[in-house]
């Protein structure tokens, strides 16, 4: 038995903007996992703990997104002169409670989780840009709507920065190519790893709201223009600085430029429970703000010493605002 794990991730900056080749965004693994278990079985059995039944390679529309990405895995094996043989696929952790999900980018974790899983019972290792690329297609063959930044900071593991790439054009290559074809090029995008130079509390605060990210991109996508774009762009390389130089107030400053442009992008992205997570950082050495899509889900806040971190909690707890994860960022977390 062969057992792997996927964490979940929140936005700190570039939201929406990130939608557009080319641009930046500033994501954070949260350690909250999806799990497999994986074997070689005489029968296709593919169960997850979000569905009371089980089943097999036969199309179901509740298992589609782990059944396409299956189908692709196969192609890549088939590339790999491996051929694909039954087994058994265990999937657990919903990153949900009472049926209401978190908004850590569940469906992301679990194609990475379902590649990584397959790969690993074949013997199979891939670098994470290779893994990147893999569970990308997965989700652009599906007319995924999202940027893929997700998936960048699941396979990283690590606070990134994430450029996006050209999705339609990298559709239209998987449309047109074979896999192996399409994953030996340059699609564009870069990953990298973002290390702050000081030491903060960062919380995520859940408003047990539900937002579906994919119907808020839909309607927003509309607003975004150039002066968005560029506004993001800087905003979030300004970020990264201040956090690579340990610089609070501007880090500070910067998280609010961030959310602030995503105010002005669409009223619909801070719900007033995700104002209040956000209202809850004044007056404080601290910074609260949506993440990704908004419209419900979580928000995040940087804080900066003891008292503004436990002001944070004591209102986040006031206003009914879950904390679903707490860590403290700095030199000594990788120790």
């Amino acid at each position: 038995m062969i057992a792997v794990k996927t964490c979940g991730k929140l936005y700190w900056a570039g939201e929406y903007a990130i939608l557009e080749p080319g641009q930046l965004a500033l994501i954070k693994p949260i350690p909250i996992y999806m799990k497999a278990e994986i074997t070689f079985s005489d029968n296709y059995r593919i169960h997850s703990d979000m569905f009371d039944f089980a089943v097999d390679l036969t199309p179901n529309p509740d298992y589609s997104l782990i059944q396409e990405t299956i189908a692709l895995v196969e192609d890549f094996l088939t590339y790999c002169s491996k051929t694909l043989r039954p087994f058994s696929l265990e999937i657990r952790g919903k990153m949900e409670r009472e049926g209401k999900k978190f908004g850590l980018g569940s469906s992301g974790s679990v194609v990475v989780l379902v590649i990584k899983a397959l790969l690993a019972l074949y013997g199979l290792s891939v670098d994470s840009e290779l893994l990147f690329k893999l569970a990308s297609a997965v989700l652009l063959k599906r007319g995924d709507n999202g940027s893929m930044g997700d998936l960048a900071c699941i396979v990283a593991e690590d606070l990134v920065l994430y450029q996006s790439f050209d999705r339609k054009k990298i559709a239209a290559w998987l449309e047109e190519e074979n896999l192996a074809t399409v994953l030996e090029r340059d699609w564009g995008f870069s990953i990298s790893q973002v290390q702050p130079a000081l030491e903060c509390d960062f919380l995520v605060g859940w408003t047990k709201q539900v937002a579906v990210s994919s119907h808020m991109v839909q309607q927003i996508k509309q607003n975004i223009n150039q002066n968005f774009l560029s506004s993001s762009k800087a905003t979030v390389s300004a970020l990264v600085e201040a956090l690579e130089q340990g610089n609070v107030e501007k880090i500070i400053e910067q998280l609010e430029t961030a959310s602030q442009l995503l105010e002005g992008l669409s009223p619909d992205i801070y719900t007033p429970s995700l104002r209040q997570l956000k209202e809850a950082s004044q007056d404080l050495q601290a910074v609260a703000k949506s993440s990704g899509a908004g419209g419900g889900d979580c928000g995040i806040a940087l804080s900066f010493d003891v008292q503004s971190t436990e002001t944070i909690k004591n209102r986040w707890a006031d206003l009914g605002i879950e904390l679903l994860y707490q860590e403290r960022i700095g030199y000594d977390d990788k120790s």
